[in-house]
């Protein structure tokens, strides 16, 4: 089903807080409470919202380090890659993993504590897999963050 206006503008306020009192939301939809339950709801049920979550300040929680890690590898095999896909599921610092294309077959964001924490990483990492290269990019400091989706293009 397509997203109309007021579909938009639920996601866009459950976006930046999903608590959002339903009252707020019905009203600035203009909505009745009732029928903007069960838009949201329709909404869960479609796979629009796929889950809802705390964001955390990472600075307060002890993980203020992001390091990005490019890996190239020369195996491409299926059986390689449910194997490095099980080794980043089993390692919580590993916070998202791409496949690429280009020269980098994959990319990891990593948070930790501090720069030398990224070594326990590593060493996990190269003890259970094979890889061409592995390259690491501290981030100096972030301008953006967001989980915000703009709906304005959906």
């Amino acid at each position: 089903m397509k997203l109309d206006q007021r579909d938009k503008q639920i996601l866009a306020m459950l976006q930046l807080q999903a608590d959002h009192p339903l009252a707020d939301l019905a009203e600035k939809t203009h909505l009745s409470p009732s029928a903007c339950w069960r838009r949201i709801k329709r909404l869960e049920e479609e796979g629009y919202i796929a889950r809802r979550a705390a964001l955390l300040d990472r600075k307060r929680v002890g993980l203020p380090t992001t390091v990005y890690v490019m890996v190239r590898t020369a195996n491409h095999s299926l059986e390689w890659l449910e194997r490095f896909r099980a080794l980043v599921a089993d390692t919580p610092e590993i916070v998202e993993m791409h496949r690429l294309t280009g020269d980098i077959d994959y990319l990891l964001k990593i948070v930790l504590p501090d720069v030398e924490s990224l070594d326990l990483v590593y060493k996990k990492l190269v003890a259970k897999l094979q890889f061409n290269d592995i390259s690491s990019y501290i981030s100096m400091e972030m301008f953006k963050d967001t989980t915000v989706l703009p709906l304005s293009n959906a």
